[in-house]
């Protein structure tokens, strides 16, 4: 099961005089952690380097920002896929100390400046969710709700026309579940369509 984080956490590591700042946090996509990432810039101007890693819907990057390649961005992602994490994104901020790691060290230090992070860190499981969309009678909408209700959906919306058409999200592990109980609420009158059309079949 992959996991995501609850909430930002932060730590700082200090390694021969340099400082690394690292965070780690749930983002939704590169778009959201490329906004983090130069939030952090414009933070620290002074910083030698902004480094950093994602997970996200199979959307992985490794950014070394000026370290040399592989001993940065590549490590923090490695520590990211080692905890079965998707949606999280890790960066780094560096503070050159004067003593250079060398490149075993940086290796070091970033591995164990994102580690650290994540001791501290919530996990929390990822739902995955399945749209789903039917067309109902009138008489039925009250039962289908209650039965909706019941099963947590999200982003429930109805439109009234002919018939009723009722679009949702359920949590994946019980949309095949839900789908009977519908089916038996609708005898036959319960009609499934296509969960991309907003406003159902014909429309």
């Amino acid at each position: 099961m992959p996991w995501t984080l609850d909430r930002p956490v932060n730590h700082e590591l200090i390694v021969k005089k340099s400082r690394f700042l690292a965070c780690v946090q749930p983002v939704e996509n590169r778009v959201e952690a490329l906004r983090v990432v130069a939030a952090l810039r414009a933070a620290h101007p002074d910083a030698a380097h902004v480094c950093w890693a994602l997970l996200a819907g199979g959307d992985s990057a490794a950014v070394d920002d000026g370290e040399p390649g592989g001993t940065a961005g590549r490590p923090m992602l490695h520590v990211l896929r080692q905890q079965d994490l998707d949606g999280v994104l890790a960066t780094v901020v560096r503070y050159f100390g004067g003593v250079k790691l060398g490149a075993g060290g940086l290796v070091r230090a970033y591995t164990d400046a994102v580690a650290q992070a994540l001791l501290q860190a919530d996990k929390v499981p990822i739902t995955r969710w399945a749209r789903l969309a039917c067309a109902l009678p009138y008489a039925l909408e009250g039962a289908v709700r209650r039965a909706l209700d019941a099963a947590a959906v999200r982003k429930l919306s109805v439109h009234h026309t002919e018939t009723v058409l009722v679009h949702f999200e359920v949590a994946a592990e019980a949309a095949a579940l839900l789908h009977e109980q519908l089916d038996d609420i609708g005898h036959g009158q319960l009609r499934w369509v296509t969960a991309d059309d907003p406003a159902g079949p014909g429309r």
